[in-house]
C-alpha cells in the first residue's frame, strides 16, 4: 500500500528526485510522508501529515545538493497518521522505510524492549528498524545482517535501508511487497514502489524477486538470492513515458482515464481479433469449472466474466473475494482453472490466493495490467489488459479491461464448443468494432442527464443500486464507484431481493438507480422498481434505446414508475456491462464534484493493496 523512493548518485539532487517521486507514488498512500537524507555528514528525517505537498513545503528552505536519501508516502496499518509514524524510521546506525506488515513485531518489541530499546512510536515498522540495528552490533556484513532479520519477521515487506557508516548504498529486500530498481545511466540509481517514480531519470530497471537483496551505489548494483549469493539480473525497460502519468488538461486523473477507455477497449478488441487467445495457448473449453478470484473491482469484473461464461460457454464459474479464497477449502479438480485478476498484479491476497490454487495443481490465468508484476510472472499463462498507468483510486478503465478480456474469452470458449451460431458472432463482433464510438457517445452526449441525477444524489447520505443478471453484476461496481470517491452510502442489490429486507429502508425520496439492460428480465426488474416507487423512492432508470422502443415508448402506464430516465446503446451481452459502467462511472464522478470530495484520492484509501 505504501510507496518507497531511494536515490545515491551524484548527476541529481537527492531530495528532487524523492519529491517527484513520492508526488507519483501518491496514489499508494497519503496519511504521511517523509525522507531520510544524508547531509552535513549525518541523517536527518524530514516528515510531515497528510500530501506530500506538506512535505514540500516544509523542505523548501532548504536548499542543499544531496546525494542520498530515501522516502516514503504511507498508508496507515499500526498507528495512527501523524509525524511520529510517518516513515522513514531510525534507530540507532538504521534507517529504513517500509510496505507491509510485520505479522508478529509485538513479539520482537517485547524481546527488544528487554535489551533496552526505547521505542518511539506505533508502528511496526520501527520494531523491524529496531530488530535490523540490534543484529547489525554483532553481524557487521549488511547483506546477512538484513538477511538474519528478515528470516525473524512475518508477513509481507519491501524494505529501502541505510546505515550511518555508509554513507553512500541503499539496501533492499522484499518478500510479497512490490519493489523495482531503476537502472541510471551514469553515477545514479534509483529504487521504487512502482517504475512511475522514476520515468522522468530512467526508464531502465531490474525487477527485485520475491526474497532477494540488493546493494545499489551510485555506479554498482549487486543482487543476492535468498542463499546470498550473488545473481545477474535482466534490465528492463519501460514501454511507457512519464506523461502518461499527467492530467493532460484534465481536471482530475480520474476524468482523464474514463475518457481514455474507448481508446483502451478499443486495443483490447483488436488485439483478440488479431489472435483468439492474445497469443496465448490456453483452451478454456477443455476445463470443467472456472474460479474467479480478485478483489474490489477486479472481482465485479470477475461476475461479468461469470455471467458470461455461463450463459454462453455453459462452464460453471465461482467468483469469490482472494482474501476468503485464500483461507477455505477451494474444491480444486484438475480440471479446474483458477483466473486471477489483479490491476496491478501486487494485491496480496490476490498473490496468495495464487499461489495455493498452483500448489493444489490448478491450471492458472492472470488478467493483469502491470507488465512484468508478480502475478504476471507466477501464472502458468498470463493475459495483460494494456490499460495503461491508472493513477485515481477508483479503477475505471482498469474494471474496463478486465470486463473485455473476459468477455473475449468467454467468446472465444462458446465459439469452439459450437455454442454460438454465425448471425449472433457477427453481431458481436460488430459491437466489438464500434467499442470506441460507442463509449464515446457515452462519455460525450449524455452530459445533461448525468448532471441531472447527480444534482439529486449528492444531497442524500444513502442510495441504493437495482439489477438482475449482468446488470446486478454492473450495479456492483457502480456503487463501489459512488462509495470510493462521493463517501456516500450505497448498496447494490439484486432487485427481486430488495423485498426480502432491504425495501424496509425505502423511505420518501430515497434515491434508486435501476438498470435494465436485459430483454429477458426487464418486465421483473421494472415490477421490482414500481415497487419502491409505491414506497417513495426517486428512481434514476437505466436502459437501452432498444428496450425503450420496445417497452417504454410503446406501454403508457410505464411512465410513471422512474423520475430520471437515461436510455443508452444497445449492445450484446458481450459489451452491454461496459456501455453502462462508463455511465455509472461518470454519476458517481459528477456526484463527488458536488460533494467536494478528493476525487483520485479519496479518504483512507490507496490504489495498490499489498498487505492482508
Amino acid at each position: 500500500m505504501c510507496g518507497i523512493i531511494g536515490y545515491t548518485g551524484t548527476k541529481n539532487n537527492a531530495k528532487e528526485v524523492l519529491l517527484s517521486g513520492l508526488k507519483k507514488l501518491e496514489y499508494r498512500g497519503y496519511d504521511s510522508a517523509g525522507i531520510a537524507v544524508y547531509e552535513n555528514e549525518k541523517i536527518n528525517l524530514y516528515k510531515s501529515t497528510g500530501k506530500i505537498k506538506n512535505l514540500e513545503e516544509s523542505l523548501s528552505k532548504n536548499t542543499s545538493t544531496l546525494n542520498l536519501g530515501i522516502g516514503h508516502t504511507r498508508w496507515a496499518t499500526h498507528g495512527v497518521p501523524n509525524e511520529t509514524n510517518a516513515h522513514p524510521h531510525k534507530c540507532g546506525n538504521v534507517t529504513l522505510v517500509h510496505n507491509g506488515i510485520i505479522e508478529n513485531y509485538l513479539e520482537l518489541k517485547q524481546d527488544l524492549i528487554l535489551k533496552g530499546t526505547e521505542f518511539k512510536t506505533q508502528t511496526d515498522t520501527e520494531v523491524a528498524c529496531a530488530y535490523i540495528n540490534e543484529i547489525y552490533k554483532t553481524e557487521k556484513n549488511k547483506i546477512k545482517c538484513i538477511a538474519q532479520s528478515c528470516k525473524n519477521f512475518r508477513g509481507s515487506y519491501a524494505f529501502a535501508i541505510i546505515f550511518d557508516d555508509e554513507p553512500d548504498t541503499i539496501y533492499a529486500v522484499r518478500k510479497d511487497s512490490p519493489l523495482v530498481i531503476g537502472v541510471g545511466a551514469s553515477d545514479e540509481n534509483f529504487i521504487s514502489s512502482d517504475i512511475s517514480a522514476i520515468l522522468n531519470y530512467t526508464n531502465r530497471y531490474i525487477l527485485l524477486e520475491h526474497e532477494e537483496f540488493a546493494k545499489i551505489s551510485k555506479d554498482s548494483i549487486e543482487i543476492f538470492n535468498s542463499n546470498l549469493e550473488k545473481i545477474e539480473k535482466e534490465i528492463l525497460t519501460a514501454t511507457w513515458s512519464s506523461s502518461e502519468y499527467q492530467k493532460s488538461g484534465f481536471d482530475h486523473f480520474m476524468l482523464k482515464e474514463i475518457n481514455e477507455q474507448p481508446k483502451v477497449l478499443k486495443q483490447v478488441f483488436e488485439r483478440y481479433f488479431s489472435n483468439n487467445t492474445y497469443d496465448q495457448n490456453i483452451d478454456i473449453s477443455n476445463y470443467d469449472n472456472i474460479h474467479i478470484v480478485a478483489c474490489g473491482s477486479a472481482m465485479h469484473a470477475g461476475l461479468v466474466g461469470k455471467f458470461l461464461f455461463e450463459k454462453y460457454a455453459l462452464i460453471p464459474v465461482t467468483v469469490e473475494v482472494a482474501s476468503e479464497y485464500r483461507y477455505k477449502n477451494q474444491l480444486i479438480t484438475n480440471n479446474t482453472l483458477v483466473i486471477i485478476i489483479s490491476q496491478s498484479g501486487e494485491t496480496a491476497d490476490t498473490l496468495a490466493a495464487l499461489r495455493i490454487a498452483k500448489q493444489k495443481g490448478a491450471h492458472t490465468l492472470g488478467i493483469v495490467n502491470a507488465v512484468g508484476s508478480t502475478i504476471s510472472r507466477e501464472s502458468d499463462i498470463t493475459i495483460y489488459t494494456h490499460a495503461g498507468p491508472e493513477i485515481a483510486v477508483a479503477t475505471t478503465k482498469g474494471y474496463a479491461s478486465q470486463v473485455a478480456v473476459l468477455s473475449t474469452l468467454a467468446l472465444n470458449t462458446a465459439i469452439k464448443k459450437g455454442l454460438i451460431d454465425k448471425t449472433f458472432e457477427e453481431h458481436i463482433y460488430n459491437d466489438f468494432k464500434n467499442i470506441q464510438n460507442t463509449i464515446s457517445d457515452v462519455i460525450k452526449n449524455y452530459e445533461e442527464e448525468y448532471k441531472k441525477v447527480s444534482e439529486y444524489i449528492y444531497k442524500h447520505d444513502h442510495l441504493f443500486y437495482i439489477g438482475r443478471g449482468i446488470d446486478n453484476a454492473v450495479c456492483l461496481e457502480g456503487s463501489l464507484k459512488l462509495k470510493e470517491i462521493s463517501y456516500m452510502h450505497s448498496e447494490a442489490y439484486a432487485a427481486g431481493e430488495l423485498k426480502h429486507g432491504t425495501i424496509s429502508l425505502i423511505e420518501q425520496g430515497t434515491p434508486l438507480i435501476a438498470v435494465a439492460t436485459d430483454e429477458i428480465l426487464f418486465e421483473k426488474t421494472v415490477s421490482n422498481v414500481k415497487e419502491t416507487k409505491a414506497r417513495g423512492s426517486f428512481v434514476v432508470f437505466i436502459t437501452t434505446r432498444d428496450l425503450e422502443d420496445k417497452y417504454i415508448k410503446s406501454v403508457e402506464d410505464t411512465s410513471g414508475f422512474f423520475d430520471i430516465k437515461l436510455v443508452l446503446p444497445s449492445a450484446t451481452d458481450f459489451t452491454q456491462a461496459l456501455v453502462t459502467m462508463v455511465a455509472l462511472q461518470l454519476i458517481a464522478y459528477k456526484t463527488a464534484i458536488l460533494r467536494d470530495c478528493d476525487i483520485d484520492q479519496p479518504r483512507n484509501l490507496a490504489k495498490s493493496v499489498t498487505v492482508e
